[in-house]
Protein backbone atom coordinates (compact mmCIF):
# COMPACT_ATOMS: atom_id res chain seq x y z
CA UNK A 1 0.00 0.00 0.00
CA UNK A 2 1.48 3.34 -1.07
CA UNK A 3 1.86 6.15 1.40
CA UNK A 4 -0.40 9.21 1.15
CA UNK A 5 1.40 12.49 1.60
CA UNK A 6 0.00 14.99 4.17
CA UNK A 7 -1.52 17.28 1.55
CA UNK A 8 -3.44 14.38 -0.04
CA UNK A 9 -4.58 13.23 3.39
CA UNK A 10 -6.03 16.69 3.98
CA UNK A 11 -7.88 16.52 0.66
CA UNK A 12 -9.24 13.06 1.53
CA UNK A 13 -10.53 14.27 4.90
CA UNK A 14 -12.10 17.36 3.33
CA UNK A 15 -13.74 15.37 0.55
CA UNK A 16 -15.10 12.79 2.98
CA UNK A 17 -16.80 15.50 4.99
CA UNK A 18 -17.89 17.64 2.05
CA UNK A 19 -21.56 16.76 2.45
CA UNK A 20 -21.73 17.95 6.03
CA UNK A 21 -19.73 21.08 5.24
CA UNK A 22 -22.09 22.02 2.43
CA UNK A 23 -25.11 21.25 4.56
CA UNK A 24 -23.92 23.72 7.17
CA UNK A 25 -22.88 26.32 4.60
CA UNK A 26 -19.28 26.36 5.84
CA UNK A 27 -17.86 26.04 2.34
CA UNK A 28 -19.24 29.49 1.53
CA UNK A 29 -17.76 31.38 4.47
CA UNK A 30 -16.60 34.88 3.54
CA UNK A 31 -14.35 36.98 5.75
CA UNK A 32 -15.73 40.51 6.15
CA UNK A 33 -13.05 42.89 7.39
CA UNK A 34 -13.47 45.84 9.73
CA UNK A 35 -10.63 48.30 10.27
CA UNK A 36 -10.63 49.40 13.92
CA UNK A 37 -9.00 52.26 15.77
CA UNK A 38 -9.37 53.35 19.40
CA UNK A 39 -8.37 56.42 21.38
CA UNK A 40 -7.92 55.97 25.12
CA UNK A 41 -6.84 57.79 28.26
CA UNK A 42 -4.34 55.14 29.34
CA UNK A 43 -2.54 51.91 28.38
CA UNK A 44 -5.00 49.19 29.44
CA UNK A 45 -8.80 48.81 29.69
CA UNK A 46 -10.45 48.64 33.09
CA UNK A 47 -8.24 50.95 35.14
CA UNK A 48 -8.43 53.36 32.18
CA UNK A 49 -11.09 54.21 29.62
CA UNK A 50 -11.69 54.02 25.89
CA UNK A 51 -12.77 57.53 24.89
CA UNK A 52 -13.57 56.94 21.24
CA UNK A 53 -13.39 54.25 18.58
CA UNK A 54 -14.20 53.70 14.94
CA UNK A 55 -14.97 50.65 12.81
CA UNK A 56 -14.79 50.91 9.03
CA UNK A 57 -15.84 48.29 6.48
CA UNK A 58 -12.54 47.33 4.83
CA UNK A 59 -13.43 44.64 2.29
CA UNK A 60 -14.22 40.94 1.98
CA UNK A 61 -12.36 37.76 1.01
CA UNK A 62 -13.91 34.45 -0.05
CA UNK A 63 -10.66 32.48 -0.14
CA UNK A 64 -10.00 33.33 -3.77
CA UNK A 65 -10.80 36.98 -4.40
CA UNK A 66 -10.40 40.04 -2.21
CA UNK A 67 -12.93 42.80 -2.79
CA UNK A 68 -12.04 46.22 -1.47
CA UNK A 69 -14.83 48.76 -0.93
CA UNK A 70 -15.39 51.54 -3.47
CA UNK A 71 -15.08 54.03 -0.61
CA UNK A 72 -14.82 54.00 3.18
CA UNK A 73 -18.07 55.72 4.08
CA UNK A 74 -19.56 52.60 5.68
CA UNK A 75 -18.35 53.31 9.20
CA UNK A 76 -19.24 53.45 12.89
CA UNK A 77 -17.82 56.13 15.23
CA UNK A 78 -18.67 56.92 18.84
CA UNK A 79 -17.29 58.86 21.80
CA UNK A 80 -17.78 57.26 25.20
CA UNK A 81 -18.19 58.26 28.82
CA UNK A 82 -15.07 57.27 30.85
CA UNK A 83 -15.49 54.27 33.15
CA UNK A 84 -12.97 55.30 35.82
CA UNK A 85 -11.39 58.40 37.33
CA UNK A 86 -7.85 57.41 36.35
CA UNK A 87 -6.20 58.78 33.23
CA UNK A 88 -2.81 59.77 31.82
CA UNK A 89 -2.22 63.29 30.54
CA UNK A 90 0.14 61.93 27.87
CA UNK A 91 -2.65 59.89 26.27
CA UNK A 92 -4.99 62.88 26.17
CA UNK A 93 -2.26 65.00 24.62
CA UNK A 94 -2.00 62.51 21.74
CA UNK A 95 -5.70 62.17 20.91
CA UNK A 96 -6.81 65.71 21.80
CA UNK A 97 -10.12 64.55 23.28
CA UNK A 98 -11.74 66.60 26.03
CA UNK A 99 -12.19 64.11 28.85
CA UNK A 100 -14.28 66.47 30.97
CA UNK A 101 -16.73 66.88 28.09
CA UNK A 102 -16.98 63.10 27.72
CA UNK A 103 -17.60 62.65 31.46
CA UNK A 104 -20.61 64.95 31.06
CA UNK A 105 -21.82 64.08 27.57
CA UNK A 106 -20.15 60.87 26.38
CA UNK A 107 -22.31 57.90 25.39
CA UNK A 108 -22.81 55.04 27.86
CA UNK A 109 -20.52 52.08 26.99
CA UNK A 110 -23.43 49.64 27.45
CA UNK A 111 -25.44 51.39 24.73
CA UNK A 112 -22.51 51.93 22.38
CA UNK A 113 -21.15 48.38 22.46
CA UNK A 114 -24.59 46.86 21.81
CA UNK A 115 -25.05 49.29 18.93
CA UNK A 116 -21.59 48.48 17.55
CA UNK A 117 -22.31 44.74 17.73
CA UNK A 118 -25.51 45.16 15.73
CA UNK A 119 -23.79 47.39 13.16
CA UNK A 120 -20.98 44.88 12.57
CA UNK A 121 -23.45 42.02 12.17
CA UNK A 122 -25.65 44.03 9.78
CA UNK A 123 -22.70 44.92 7.55
CA UNK A 124 -21.23 41.40 7.65
CA UNK A 125 -24.55 39.75 6.79
CA UNK A 126 -23.93 36.02 6.37
CA UNK A 127 -20.17 36.60 6.39
CA UNK A 128 -17.70 36.19 9.24
CA UNK A 129 -16.60 39.53 10.78
CA UNK A 130 -12.82 39.91 11.10
CA UNK A 131 -11.15 42.66 13.17
CA UNK A 132 -8.25 44.47 11.44
CA UNK A 133 -5.68 46.78 13.08
CA UNK A 134 -2.07 47.98 12.76
CA UNK A 135 -0.70 46.79 15.08
CA UNK A 136 -3.46 44.50 16.30
CA UNK A 137 -2.58 44.05 19.96
CA UNK A 138 -3.54 47.46 21.35
CA UNK A 139 -6.84 48.07 19.55
CA UNK A 140 -7.98 44.44 19.90
CA UNK A 141 -7.35 44.37 23.65
CA UNK A 142 -9.51 47.45 24.17
CA UNK A 143 -12.42 46.66 21.91
CA UNK A 144 -12.58 42.97 22.82
CA UNK A 145 -12.61 43.87 26.54
CA UNK A 146 -15.31 46.51 26.01
CA UNK A 147 -17.48 44.16 23.93
CA UNK A 148 -17.23 41.38 26.51
CA UNK A 149 -17.70 43.73 29.45
CA UNK A 150 -20.51 45.93 28.14
CA UNK A 151 -22.35 44.29 25.23
CA UNK A 152 -25.13 41.88 26.09
CA UNK A 153 -24.13 39.82 23.04
CA UNK A 154 -20.37 39.87 23.57
CA UNK A 155 -17.91 40.32 20.71
CA UNK A 156 -19.04 40.12 17.07
CA UNK A 157 -15.49 38.97 16.28
CA UNK A 158 -15.54 36.05 18.71
CA UNK A 159 -12.36 35.69 20.71
CA UNK A 160 -9.89 35.31 17.82
CA UNK A 161 -11.16 36.49 14.41
CA UNK A 162 -8.56 39.17 13.84
CA UNK A 163 -5.91 40.21 11.31
CA UNK A 164 -2.67 42.00 12.18
CA UNK A 165 -1.52 44.25 9.32
CA UNK A 166 1.93 44.50 10.90
CA UNK A 167 2.43 40.74 10.59
CA UNK A 168 1.18 40.86 6.99
CA UNK A 169 3.70 43.62 6.19
CA UNK A 170 6.44 41.49 7.76
CA UNK A 171 5.50 38.48 5.60
CA UNK A 172 4.85 40.35 2.35
CA UNK A 173 7.99 42.51 2.50
CA UNK A 174 10.28 39.93 4.10
CA UNK A 175 10.99 42.04 7.17
CA UNK A 176 11.31 41.15 10.86
CA UNK A 177 8.21 42.14 12.81
CA UNK A 178 10.29 44.69 14.74
CA UNK A 179 11.01 46.43 11.42
CA UNK A 180 7.47 46.29 10.04
CA UNK A 181 6.00 49.47 11.49
CA UNK A 182 4.33 52.18 9.45
CA UNK A 183 7.65 53.93 8.90
CA UNK A 184 8.87 50.96 6.85
CA UNK A 185 5.86 50.80 4.50
CA UNK A 186 6.80 51.61 0.88
CA UNK A 187 5.13 54.75 -0.46
CA UNK A 188 3.11 52.75 -3.00
CA UNK A 189 1.23 51.05 -0.12
CA UNK A 190 0.51 54.21 1.84
CA UNK A 191 -2.95 55.83 1.89
CA UNK A 192 -3.78 59.31 0.72
CA UNK A 193 -4.92 60.60 4.12
CA UNK A 194 -2.89 61.71 7.12
CA UNK A 195 -2.63 59.97 10.51
CA UNK A 196 -4.57 62.43 12.69
CA UNK A 197 -5.22 60.39 15.89
CA UNK A 198 -8.92 60.87 15.28
CA UNK A 199 -10.29 57.31 15.45
CA UNK A 200 -12.39 57.55 12.28
CA UNK A 201 -9.65 59.17 10.19
CA UNK A 202 -7.12 56.60 11.36
CA UNK A 203 -9.45 53.63 10.81
CA UNK A 204 -10.02 54.78 7.21
CA UNK A 205 -6.28 55.29 6.67
CA UNK A 206 -5.64 51.84 8.08
CA UNK A 207 -8.32 50.26 5.87
CA UNK A 208 -6.54 51.61 2.78
CA UNK A 209 -3.20 50.24 3.99
CA UNK A 210 -4.84 46.90 4.70
CA UNK A 211 -6.27 46.62 1.18
CA UNK A 212 -2.97 47.64 -0.42
CA UNK A 213 -0.98 45.13 1.62
CA UNK A 214 -3.56 42.36 1.16
CA UNK A 215 -3.46 42.75 -2.63
CA UNK A 216 0.32 42.76 -2.75
CA UNK A 217 1.14 39.38 -4.28
CA UNK A 218 -2.17 37.81 -3.24
CA UNK A 219 -4.02 37.51 0.08
CA UNK A 220 -2.46 36.56 3.40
Amino acid sequence: MSAINPSKQAVVRLTAGAGSLTARGLDKTVDVYFSADVETDGPIPGPYSMLSFALVYAGAFDGKRFRRPMDYKNSFYRELKPISDDFEYEALAVNGLNRDRLVAHGSAPEDVMDEAFEWVRSVAGDGSPVFVAYPLSFDWSWLYWYFVRFSKRGSPFGYSRCYDIKTAVSVKLGLPVAESGRAQIPEILLPKGLHTHHALDDAIEQAEIFANVFELGGGV
